[in-house]
């Protein structure tokens, strides 16, 4: 079942940090989708619930060095 999610993250407002971001999210499986906002780093994940939840995603956000608001 595919959930959408929305979270802010304080680094992703740079060209670099959104990368590595988008790099990170969209290699995990279960992650069909992720685009980030530049302006206020607002990351918007469409993810498919029966490979991924939400906990596992900020976990793996927050082992990579960023900060979710």
């Amino acid at each position: 079942m595919m959930r959408k999610m929305t979270i802010y993250v304080a680094e992703a407002k740079s060209q670099r940090p959104i990368h590595e971001l988008e790099d990170l999210l969209l290699n995990e499986p279960g992650v069909e989708r992720a685009l980030v906002d530049v302006k206020d780093g607002e990351v918007k994940l469409e993810l498919d619930e029966t490979k991924i939840k939400e906990s596992q995603i900020i976990r793996l956000i927050k082992e990579a060095g960023f900060h979710v608001e």
